[in-house]
Order: structure tokens, then C-alpha cells, then sequence
């Protein structure tokens, strides 16, 4: 049976989820949350916050986060935005894309690590994702209509080429987070 905690911490809205579990699937965070998975998970993770993989997880998933902790067993491709560390007896079998890497001795890594430099934009590769409109739209679970009318109307962060709107997911990210969604 699946345990899953929420708690509000010292700090005002910090929002932490403790898995315990045996799950499959996909779990997906718009909001940032502080996730620790504890037991066994398969299928891909998108999360914002930091994400930690306690020394009894085996994972085997396709991860998407910000900052993310590795003490327990990760097989799959790793994406973080800010750092991947990777403490004993922490193991990660696939390949990682992040700005920094932090390896502790005794922890393993088998796989490729990508940690491109900074773009013109200013941005690491693996923190820059373009969405178009109606990607954007599912994204925020909005109609696409909106997402255009925002763009037209500069209430949202995006670029015109052409005739297509495009939008940094990072910038929506923060645009979201500072609450300018209406």
C-alpha cells in the first residue's frame, strides 16, 4: 500500500511528498515540491524542487528536475536544470545532462554526462526548452486561444519568428511562479 505524506515544514509553504511505495507511471509537478521516493518507481518523473532518491529506491525512469540527490538506484536518463548529486551507495546506470555534477567516492556513474556551457541566451542547454503555443497551452491547461491572446498582448514571456509564437519554458516557469497567471 502506497504512503504518501504531505507536510508543511518550519518554512511557510514548502510542500514535501514522501513515497514509500511501489508505483508506475508518470508524475508530474508544475508547482516546485521537495519529492523523496523511498521504494520502487518506473516510468518518468517531471518535477520542480528538489528530488531525492533515498538509499532503498530503485528507480528506473526517465527524470526531468531541478536539483536532484541520488543515494539509491537510478536506471534511465537524468535531465536536472541546477545539479545532480550522486552520494554512496548511490548507483546510475544511463545518461545525465545537467550544469553540475557532484560524484561522492563510492557512488557509481555508468552512462554519458553532458555539461554543456552557457548559450547566448544564457541559459545551459539542458535548462532551455522551447514550447510552442499549443504545447504551452496543455502545459498551463489552457486553451490555446489564451496563450495567444497573452503573447499578442505581451502579458506573457515569448518570442515572435514569424508567424509562430515561441516560449522559453524556463521563462514561463518563473513568469508562473511570480503569479502573473490570470
Amino acid at each position: 500500500m502506497a504512503i504518501m505524506r504531505r507536510e508543511k515544514e518550519k518554512e511557510v509553504g514548502e510542500k514535501i511528498l514522501d513515497v514509500d511505495a511501489s508505483m508506475q507511471g508518470t508524475l508530474s509537478f508544475r508547482d516546485p515540491v521537495n519529492l523523496k521516493i523511498n521504494g520502487k518507481f518506473e516510468g518518468t518523473l517531471d518535477t520542480r524542487g528538489s528530488l531525492t532518491i533515498g538509499e532503498n529506491a530503485t528507480v528506473h525512469a526517465t527524470i526531468k528536475g531541478e536539483s536532484i540527490l541520488i543515494a539509491g538506484k537510478v536506471t534511465g536518463n537524468i535531465n536536472a536544470q541546477k545539479i545532480i548529486r550522486i552520494v554512496p551507495p548511490g548507483e546510475v546506470i544511463g545518461d545525465i545532462r545537467t550544469p553540475l555534477l557532484e560524484v561522492k567516492e563510492g557512488a557509481i556513474l555508468q552512462g554519458n554526462c553532458n555539461m554543456g556551457g552557457e548559450s547566448k541566451s544564457g541559459l545551459t542547454p539542458s535548462r532551455r526548452e522551447v514550447l510552442t503555443a499549443e504545447e504551452l497551452a496543455r502545459y498551463l491547461e489552457v486553451e490555446t486561444s489564451s496563450v495567444l491572446e497573452w503573447a499578442e498582448r505581451g502579458k506573457i514571456p515569448a518570442i515572435r519568428e514569424g508567424n509562430l509564437w515561441k516560449f522559453d519554458r524556463t521563462k514561463i516557469d518563473e513568469w508562473v511562479s511570480n503569479e502573473k497567471i490570470k
